[in-house]
């Protein structure tokens, strides 16, 4: 079983302490990515739920930067040590309470007594109270709690805040500091210089009108910055001066309360002064000072990174990164960062320039259209031969992502326009077809009309280019139906076909002239154009398949499936009633068998027999996608289990979160082969993909040759590929090696890390190498362009500048 499509941004990465590697939490596993290629190095598994932090052991000297050990947190309720170098899992602690997040203030080595030996370790730990009620809305479920790490136990009876849901914790560059958002308050804690199980944690509240969003800490001084939900950014300064030092309520003699000596600060709140700043138009997602403490980064759902001069308050700004940010984090070279964004992707940025050098690219994550636009998603698409799948992205694009590698092949531009991720939709990508040899691609647009006006249908054929995932746009063909929408794009699994069928009552078959021809010595350029319209009975056209052949065609008329001849466009049969309109159609391999699953309250899956003509078999089900073996008489079912079903939602099913259920059938018996239990199964998508020997183990005795690979993507694109031969819980071999760059990387060091590798030269005595020169008719246009190191000799600039101020006289022929 190969698994896949983790979240790479649910959490915030650490850097190593060389800045070379990225560590990234994945899932249940925390993925080791190269900062130099972007490409996966080796991954820590040993959680059993989604990792929530990660902690990496600072080098106290320059000798131990070699040094990979770490700290993670995860929902299973356990906290590990790991030497990511090898990689290894070296301690395990269990507390029981599924853990949010985490920080460890004295996470180089725990802090030394007074009689000389060394204390114990302590992480300050974000749980959910499991034992009350998640119903209750009043609850206070969220807590923060003190872990002793040494002793691998949660300390009893000590609880430093409760909130209704689990917080984040932040924590200061110096570690002296951490605190958590509450709705309108934030509490900020001080960690005692020598902590112990019995020191009393100090905290201070600081109050504003409206919720926060996220906090950083100053690396050097006592200012702490915060955003909001309208934009805003708040700057307390001198933060905790009464709390956290020895003196309570006095301050040089005089009273830290008189409200005009702490400008902007609210009430009593432990500050000496609060400033606003205001430029993001929606909720601060990221804020972080400079390592220096100079500048201010914060960025939101624009997309946009904006640095902050924190003495003048003058802006700059990084724009166009195409997806509202997340995280900001700093490694422990000050000019690399890295930035998380919510498409999944982690740019690495090179300051101070604001370059993005390199970027790791998950899977795209589901389009969050309104609600009014949810039908005009058209889900994913396959190439079973390369193993890629196709998604569409909010920005315009169709990302290809291979679901044996685990990474991004390519991306394909559908649109070329900017997209914002604050803009209101305006344009939506509904449907997406790939060719059965994945040689071409079909794509549909729709322009949402404003106010009832401008609406707009856009059909677009792609060719594939040298790689796969690689298209060039072919053909365009504007109102291809009309005024109607598509409903279904397919290919002819021979020949450059193509049928759409639209609800305005018609299809249409679109062939291609891919050979070109010479004409009057002119190349004829290859396109797409329309070859015949039918209809039936002016119904509206919601589902078209082509057979495993191309000789014929199915187009599902409303309740009713009409078999065609392609090439003659001359309808061939009407096959029976369905109760409901057919929204899917499939034929299973090259037998004589289709299959249909009908939309509405009672979904129903059809097994037809063109031979017979009628219905083979059926059952009532609310399937969402169906695959069909192109080889042989098989196909899949993905099903949403039913809230009410006894038999089918089980307990197991409630406690894994399983809400769907996968099904093999052989095409010519009603019973399951083979069933499969899945989460998040709305709006998930199925595939048969091509078998690779080289994922299987040859060395297993008595195992058969593999039938198929089938491919289940959920609903947050997440997937999971299995062979439907051994079932979901045989261990594909996946080779790793050849994906994974090595762990011992050559880096360049001093003048090379700068200027790059001198090159090696052979000089001899009795050579004279020059650096080539040619001259020109205009020099001074020329001469100076290239590097410095390229210039020609200074005797030959000479020459030619005092040859460029002299008039040449004309040569006169007799």
């Amino acid at each position: 079983m190969i698994t896949g499509g983790k979240r790479f941004v649910s959490s915030p990465p650490a850097f190593s302490n060389d800045a070379k590697k990225l560590l990234v939490c994945t899932g249940n596993t925390v993925s080791v990515y190269s900062t130099s290629t972007g490409l996966l190095m080796t991954e820590l598994e040993g959680h059993k739920a989604l990792v929530t932090s990660v902690i990496v052991l600072p080098a106290s000297t320059p000798a131990t930067k070699i040094l990979c050990y770490c700290w993670t947190s995860s929902l299973d309720g356990t906290i590990c040590y790991w030497d990511f170098s090898l990689p290894e899992l070296m301690k395990k602690v269990d507390i029981g309470l599924p853990i949010f997040s985490m920080v460890i203030p004295n996470v180089s080595g725990p802090p030394v007594r007074d009689n000389g030996k060394p204390g114990d370790l302590f992480a300050y730990i974000s749980v959910e109270d499991t034992t009350k009620p998640v119903d209750d809305a009043k609850a206070l479920r969220g807590q923060i709690r003190k872990c002793n790490l040494t002793k691998s136990r949660l300390l009893g009876g000590l609880t430093l805040a409760e909130t209704q849901q689990p917080e984040a914790i932040t924590i200061s560059p110096s570690r002296e500091f951490f605190g958590i958002l509450s709705k309108r308050k934030i509490i900020l804690w001080k960690v005692p210089a020598k902590d112990s199980e019995n020191d009393v944690v100090k905290k201070i509240i600081l109050h504003h009108t409206k919720s926060f969003t996220v906090i950083a800490f100053h690396p050097t001084q006592k200012i702490i910055a915060a955003g909001d939900v309208t934009g805003r950014i708040l700057i307390w300064r001198d933060f905790g001066k009464r709390t956290f030092s020895r003196s309570v309520g006095f301050l040089s003699g005089r009273t830290v309360e008189n409200q005009e000596e702490r400008p902007g600060v609210r009430g009593d709140d432990d500050a000496e002064s609060c400033s606003t700043w205001h430029w993001h138009p929606a909720k601060v997602m990221v804020l972080s000072f400079s390592c220096d403490g100079a500048y201010l980064y914060s960025g939101g759902k624009e997309g946009v990174l904006v640095v902050w001069q924190l003495d003048t308050g003058k802006k700059k700004f990084l724009p166009r990164i195409g997806s509202p940010l997340l995280f900001f984090t700093h490694s422990p070279d000050p000019s690399l960062f890295s930035i998380s964004c919510a498409n999944n992707q982690i740019h690495l940025l090179k300051m101070p320039s604001l370059k993005i050098l390199n970027s790791i690219a998950g899977i795209k994550l589901p389009c969050s259209f309104p609600e009014i636009y949810q039908g005009l998603y058209g889900g994913v698409a396959f190439d079973q031969n390369a193993g890629l799948v196709a998604i569409q992205t909010e920005d315009y694009c169709v990302q290809f992502y291979s679901l044996f590698d685990d990474r991004e092949a390519s991306q394909v531009r559908i649109c070329e326009r900017n997209h914002q991720p604050d803009d209101d939709i305006t344009l939506v990508v509904t449907l997406l077809a790939l060719s059965v040899d994945g040689s071409k691609m079909g794509t549909v647009e729709v322009k949402l009309p404003e106010e009832g006006i401008g609406g707009l249908v856009c059909l677009k054929f792609w060719a594939s280019g040298s790689k796969s995932g690689d298209f060039t746009l072919s053909t365009v063909i504007y109102e291809p139906h009309s005024d109607a929408g598509i409903s279904a794009l397919a290919f002819h699994p021979n020949h450059h076909m193509a049928v759409s069928s639209s609800y305005g009552g018609d299809f249409k078959i679109w062939v291609c002239n891919n050979d070109l021809q010479q004409q009057d010595q002119m190349l004829q350029k290859s396109g797409w154009r329309c070859h015949s319209v039918g209809s039936y009975k002016k119904k509206p056209m919601t589902a078209a398949a082509f057979s495993a052949d191309g000789s014929v065609l199915a187009v599902a008329a409303g309740t009713v499936v009409t078999l065609w001849d392609p090439d003659r466009n001359v309808l061939v049969a009407v096959i029976g009633e369905n109760l409901m309109p057919i929204v899917s159609l499939s034929f299973v391999g090259d037998s004589e068998y289709f299959v249909s699953i009908s939309g509405g309250s009672e979904s129903q899956l059809s097994v037809w027999s063109m031979s017979k003509l009628s219905v083979s078999w059926s059952y009532r089900l609310h399937a969402e996608a169906v695959a069909c073996m192109t080889d042989a008489s098989l196909f899949a079912v993905l099903a949403l289990l039913p809230k009410s079903s006894k038999r089918l939602a089980s307990d197991e099913n409630r406690q894994t979160g399983n809400d769907g259920v996968i099904l093999l059938f052989n095409v010519e018996n009603p019973i399951p082969l083979s069933t499969w239990s899945v989460n998040k199964a709305k709006a998930g998508r199925l595939a048969f993909l091509q078998v690779d020997p080289s994922l299987y183990d040859k060395n297993v005795p008595g195992k058969k040759e593999p039938q198929a690979l089938l491919a289940y993507v959920n609903g947050d694109h997440e997937y999971v590929v299995f062979d439907t031969y051994y079932g979901e819980d045989h261990m594909i071999r996946k080779n790793r090696t050849e994906n994974l760059v090595s762990q011992e990387e050559t880096g360049h060091f001093g003048y090379a890390s700068i200027y790059g590798e001198l090159r090696e030269l052979d000089i001899r005595r009795d050579q004279n190498p020059e650096v080539p020169y040619a001259p020109s008719e205009k020099p001074w246009e020329t001469i100076f362009s290239g590097s410095s190191h390229i210039l020609p000799p200074l005797t030959k600039l000479c020459s030619t500048f005092l040859e460029s101020l002299l008039e040449k006289r004309p040569v006169i022929q007799e």
